[in-house]
């Protein structure tokens, strides 16, 4: 009982945060002003926990597995949801259902640490449902904006269509080796064509959720029509797990299959990376804006992943760290303009500086970091990315991600030179944020400077690895 206990602390700390939410919800209930200050402090509570009694061991026979790469895993995704929770705390006040928005969005995080522990496929599946389901009905909750709807149903037809595509997958995978345990099928692995067609469509499913290109139409709408919390969700905690579990399985399950896969890496790195910069270009909508930003950030993170070895791991998750302050940081400023003065245009954001200046700074950062551009720590974080994927010594593939930063360098400056330069002749007006939203975008920041300048952040990382 007690490795049980262990064992599976994160799932059962969020379980115990659900029932409470629950509790609270069919008795008397509280105020928002009551309830999201409590809730804040057991989801940092929840963050805290990662960092206590971590082994490795497994669970039902195989069916749940966990090490300590793993809690850091989902200790980065605990981080990820705290944050969210201060940064859009003006959102979550005025909402009348804040207990149904974070159990929904609890019992999504919960799917991705089943999914991060997954043993084998079935396991994968129901866990990959579990946080995909009540992310759909996340992004409705605007409930009087058509477009919130809109973005709910082009979220829930798409991820039916790739859970699909994902059954049929694993359907013929079984056919092929008469087992879904990850630790059974890399020994049953030889190449055939039936295995390959499977193994096509399981990297589809994982491409509809990471928003590969071609699979990538439904991202920009969803993350528009969403709220800003929601989109903050979908944007770093979503594609955070399902980075997580894809680089383990390609690892891990499908090694044998490496010369398969390889190829089909860098073909939809190079066509993810451009797409995304080329259309994130001529946004307007910050949202739309990030969104693109974030399908060529998934281009990077496949250029590690196709190295096959333990830097790209490492690389991969020292990013997605990174990623969830930087991005977290861009939408948490989104989220506060957006909440008192209902602007989403990247124009409104002219001359925001001579208005906002603590709000313009830590934007600024935020860009920086996605950019690539040092001292902070996204310029680490694509270093190793690039580093990793460069051991394959296909130097081409290295240049084009390298030309891909420089295009982004461009659009990621055209806001700052708006913030910083421009004119307005109806600037945003000065803002307050409150005391959570502040204290939130201060650790964003923090974040994304110290992440890169304290080395031991990446060793702590590369020796889990």
């Amino acid at each position: 009982m007690n490795e049980f206990l262990i064992l599976m602390k994160s799932e059962l700390a969020v379980t115990v945060i659900l029932f409470l939410l629950l509790f609270i919800k069919i008795g008397k209930g509280m105020r928002n002003e009551t309830l999201l200050p409590l809730i804040q402090v057991l989801l940092l509570l929840n963050f805290l926990l990662g960092f206590f009694f971590n082994k490795q061991g497994v669970l039902f026979e195989g069916l749940y597995t966990t090490s300590p790469m793993i809690v850091l895993q989902k200790n980065i995704l605990n981080l990820g949801v705290y944050l969210i929770s201060l940064l859009c705390a003006d959102w979550l006040k005025k909402t009348p259902h804040l207990s149904e928005f974070f159990m929904l969005m609890l019992s999504a995080l919960m799917g991705m640490f089943f999914m991060i522990s997954s043993g084998n496929l079935l396991m994968f599946y129901l866990s990959l449902e579990l946080a995909t389901i009540p992310v759909a009905a996340m992004a409705n909750f605007d409930l009087e904006k058509k477009i919130s709807s809109e973005a709910a149903m082009k979220m829930i037809l798409s991820s039916a269509f790739s859970s699909g595509i994902l059954l049929f997958g694993i359907s013929l995978l079984y056919g092929a080796t008469g087992t879904i345990s990850f630790a059974e099928l890399p020994s049953q692995l030889d190449g055939s064509p039936l295995q390959i067609m499977a193994f096509v469509f399981l990297f589809t499913a994982f491409a509809f959720k990471l928003s590969i290109v071609p699979f990538h139409l439904w991202t920009a709408d969803v993350y528009e029509g969403s709220p800003i919390a929601v989109t903050s969700f979908l944007s770093v905690i979503s594609k955070g797990s399902i980075a997580f579990i894809f680089i383990s399985t390609l690892y891990k399950v499908f090694q044998p299959m490496e010369a398969v896969w390889y190829n089909m890496i860098v073909v939809l790195a190079i066509a993810t990376m451009v797409t995304g910069n080329l259309f994130a270009l001529p946004q307007q909508n910050i949202k739309r804006f990030l969104a693109f930003s974030s399908i060529a950030q998934v281009g990077f993170i496949l250029v590690a992943i196709s190295s096959n070895s333990p830097e790209g791991l490492s690389s991969v998750v020292y990013f997605v760290l990174i990623y969830v302050f930087s991005n977290l940081a861009a939408f948490g400023v989104a989220s506060v303009i957006s909440e008192k003065t209902g602007r989403e245009n990247i124009d409104d954001y002219k001359g925001l500086y001579k208005t906002n200046p603590f709000l313009t700074w830590i934007l600024a950062l935020a860009l920086f970091s996605l950019a690539g551009v040092p001292p902070t720590a996204g310029f680490f974080g694509k270093l190793f990315l690039l580093t990793a994927g460069g051991s394959k010594a296909d130097y081409w593939f290295i240049a084009v991600a390298a030309l891909n930063m420089i295009i982004s360098l461009y659009y990621y400056l055209r806001i700052v030179r708006a913030m910083f330069m421009d004119k307005n002749e109806q600037p945003v007006e000065k803002i307050q944020p409150n005391p959570s939203v502040r204290l939130a975008l201060i650790i964003c920041g923090a974040g994304i400077v110290l992440t890169g300048m304290l080395s031991w952040v990446y060793d702590y990382i590369v020796k889990l690895s």
